[in-house]
């Protein structure tokens, strides 16, 4: 009895290692004895295929359950279906599962918390317990009946797959690992994921979303919420977004300009699928090439697209201009990443190298190009420049208008984008080359001139040498028609027609001006002006002997008088007409804009394309503005840019301007004409096309009566002093003088009898003198 005793104790560990595991779904049983090293249904703890029922005896036993760490049980095509896992329960070191394509109805993991993935979609499944399993990383349970799913105490769970359920919520809270979430074709309206801030993969269709904020999920690449409700879709700063497929909700408006823009190039230009929405407008302007048609199709309603410069023909040909504004003014720099070059310019007054203490030079011009295309920059007033490009290898260097009179150090700046580090400041310091006097003055109508109101007039004057000068300033103006109201400066002296101000200390590259207020004749006054006159006015700057340049110490402006505003218009400051001395020279255009809406105007270009065959677009200078502004021009495009301008809506503040001179060709001649017209972009509305305003090149010998038959010029020719006697009673406002080229070299706008000629270069000259009887055209010879 007592050797019988000792065998039973004996005999229970075997009996023990040899426990058979209970699994009644023979399906399920059948496909776990099928394990083996040619197949791929278990993995040992090694991780390595194998023979599950190591002693093959037609059961899985504790012993054998225990060495499985992976099970897969997936069912292909035609394979049997496995409708419950009881027994599964002994799987204590199970790390993986997959029992898809079944018809399970339940599941219970009691005990198994190694789990690192689990597959269990397409079953039936109505609930499951997955609380507690803190290795558990992939998870997927979709296409099933699940009406609810927790998950708590999921700390490394990566992956999470529960589309095609009946789920009405689902908290994702304490899920800051989530890396992958499909919860697609479910019943609930709403879904909060602002705390899953590593996702990367997104997939949320046919929810019923009305709203969806993806705005933390700063590492997201891929967005797939199709067939949803969903009105807006910010996007904006998720530069890793490469797959976005929202087709079939109800969006107005996507900014698509960070897509694609993050992670490494060679992931290429990424996709979208947007078709079938309500977008109204968008912005593709990213720096890559985009697939438009997987936008158009479906969205018939869109009146903007921003895009790259590259793109704006492609947008065109699906919708046509007349009902798409297509351009790139969204934002001003290159779509996609792009690099910053910056820096000031300052002109060395002391001759001891640029510092703080020295004078900013405002619109400084920059020349740029890649090798292969090349464009202009025209930095505004600040005396700053900053210049976003691409990628790639530029050369920039700046180009001043009278290059002979300073020298420029650096002369140029060669970098490469994006070896280089981004921003890249270069400072360029500008110092006098010898001695040039130049001054300039230009006349602008800022208001216009109307019967019985008064008119706005700013003059503008800069010392374009490199010496410092001091001297006068007069504006003449018609004073039977018009009546001084006020001048800001005020003014130094004044005659009937003219007014004079002193100035003093005007350093080179300073601009400054004066405005003057008149008020013009109304049609009962008399002499009467009525919509359709022409208002003269001249403003000339001294000292003009020894100016390098004294066709520019002058300024015409030929104003139409009009009874009501066009608030967005283009004006030749010269006319309708000028003489043939104007060819080859300088015209002056000013451009007025006006804030018609009803909200303020954030961002506003004014879009020039200059006839190249009539203009030197190489000559082109701003000349002021309303508000600050940057000039940009490519081969004859120049485009104003007053960005963040908020420009107000209420009538009082609603109004701009900019003003520019450019060179006509020196190929025109006399009959020829010149036009020019503008496009004015308000945000993202449509341009408003300005006037076509066309100027005719005339004789400089058009003339109201013939010279000699009224002024005698002595001594001719002359050393010193010009004489000029009348022979009949009348009053003279001016006297120019020009040369032979037609070039304007002295003008005095308060003439007596003798003009001193004394500073003039020997040689033959014009003299045209302008009278209460009108204008004649004599000529003298300087010895």
């Amino acid at each position: 009895m007592k050797k019988l005793y000792f065998l039973l104790l004996a005999l229970l560990p075997l009996t023990a290692n040899a426990q058979v595991i209970t699994i009644p779904d023979a399906n399920f049983k059948s496909k776990l004895l099928q394990a083996d090293t040619n197949n791929f249904i278990a993995k040992n703890l090694a991780g390595n295929y194998f023979k599950m029922d190591a002693n093959s005896n037609g059961q899985i036993e504790v012993s054998e359950a225990l060495n499985v760490s992976y099970i897969d049980v997936y069912r292909y095509y035609d394979q049997p279906y496995i409708a419950t896992l009881t027994g599964l329960s002994s799987f204590t070191n199970l790390k993986f599962l997959r029992c898809s394509n079944h018809q399970i109805t339940n599941m219970n993991f009691t005990g198994l918390t190694n789990f690192e993935e689990l597959y269990c979609d397409h079953n039936l499944l109505t609930t499951i317990n997955l609380t507690n399993y803190p290795n558990l990383k992939n998870f997927d349970c979709g296409a099933n009946q699940l009406t609810n799913l927790s998950l708590i105490n999921l700390p490394h769970l990566e992956l999470l797959y529960c589309s095609s359920n009946q789920l009405t919520g689902l908290n994702l809270s304490n899920l800051s690992t989530l890396k992958i979430l499909d919860c697609g074709s479910n019943p609930f309206t709403s879904l909060d994921v602002s705390s899953n801030i590593a996702l990367t993969y997104l997939g949320c269709s046919e929810l019923g979303l009305t709203s969806l904020n993806v705005s933390n999920l700063l590492n997201l690449e891929h967005l797939i919420c199709l067939n949803n409700q969903l009105t807006q879709l910010d996007i904006s700063g998720l530069t890793m977004l490469r797959d976005l497929q929202c087709p079939n909700n109800m969006i107005e408006y996507i900014d698509l300009s960070d897509f694609a823009t993050g992670g490494p190039p060679n992931q290429g230009n990424g996709f979208y699928e947007l078709r079938f929405n309500n977008l109204q407008a968008i912005n593709v302007k990213n720096g890559h090439f985009d697939n438009f048609g997987m936008i158009a199709q479906g969205n018939p309603n869109i009146t903007y697209v921003c895009c790259d410069e590259s793109e704006v023909s492609m947008v065109q040909s699906y919708y046509s201009s007349a009902v798409c504004n297509t351009n790139t003014y969204c934002n001003f720099t290159p779509g996609g990443i792009y690099y910053t070059i910056q820096g000031n310019h300052k002109l060395d007054v002391d001759n001891n190298g640029c510092d703080n203490n020295d004078i900013a030079i405002p619109n400084l011009r920059f020349s740029i190009t890649d090798g292969t295309n090349s464009g202009t920059i025209i930095s505004n007033l600040s005396g700053n420049y900053l210049i976003p490009v691409s990628d790639g290898n530029y050369t920039l260097a700046p180009i001043l208008e009278n290059p002979d009179y300073f020298t420029v150090s650096p002369s140029s700046l060669s970098v490469d984008f994006p070896d280089t580090l981004s921003p890249l400041t270069q400072n360029y310091c500008i110092t006098a080359n010898g001695s040039h006097n130049d001054l300039e003055v230009v006349i602008l109508p800022i208001l216009i001139a109307r019967p019985g109101f008064d008119a706005t007039y700013k003059i503008i004057y800069k010392n374009k040498g490199n010496q410092m000068q001091t001297g006068s300033l007069s504006f003449e103006f018609e004073n039977d028609y018009i009546d001084f109201v006020s001048a800001s400066p005020m003014v130094s002296n004044q005659s009937e027609n003219i007014l004079f101000w002193n100035y003093s200390n005007l350093q080179p590259f300073e601009t400054r001006e004066i405005l003057v207020t008149m008020n013009i004749n109304s049609p009962m006054e008399i002499p009467a002006v009525n919509a359709g006159d022409q208002l003269d006015f001249m403003a000339v700057i001294n000292p003009i002997p020894n100016d390098d340049i004294p066709i520019d110490n002058s300024s015409t402006l030929k104003q139409i008088v009009v009874n009501s505003l066009d608030p967005n218009d283009k004006t030749c400051l010269e006319g309708t007409t000028v003489s043939t001395t104007m060819i080859g020279e300088y015209v002056h255009y000013l451009i007025r804009f006006e804030n018609t809406g009803t909200f303020a105007a954030e961002n506003i270009v004014v879009k020039d394309m200059i006839d190249s065959a009539k203009f030197d677009i190489a000559t082109l200078i701003p000349l002021n503005g309303s508000h600050s502004f940057i000039t940009r021009i490519n081969t004859n495009q120049v485009e104003f840019i007053f960005e963040n301008i908020n420009l107000p809506f209420d009538d009082a503040n609603n109004d701009g301007y900019v003003a520019f001179k450019i060179k006509t060709k020196p190929t025109l001649v006399l009959g020829d004409t010149f036009s020019n017209s503008a496009n004015i972009y308000f945000d993202y509305n449509f341009p408003i096309v300005t006037n076509t305003y066309t100027t005719t090149i005339q004789a400089l010998s058009n003339q109201d009566f013939d010279f000699n038959s009224v002024f005698s010029l002595s001594p001719v020719p002359t050393k010193d002093v010009l004489n000029i006697t009348a022979k009949e009673s009348l009053v003279m406002s001016s006297v120019s003088i020009y040369n032979t080229l037609g070039q304007l070299v002295l003008v005095n706008t308060n003439p007596s009898e003798m003009i001193d000629v004394s500073g003039l270069q020997n040689g033959s000259y014009f003299i045209k003198i302008v009278s209460d009887r009108g204008s004649a055209i004599g000529k003298f010879i300087k010895e």
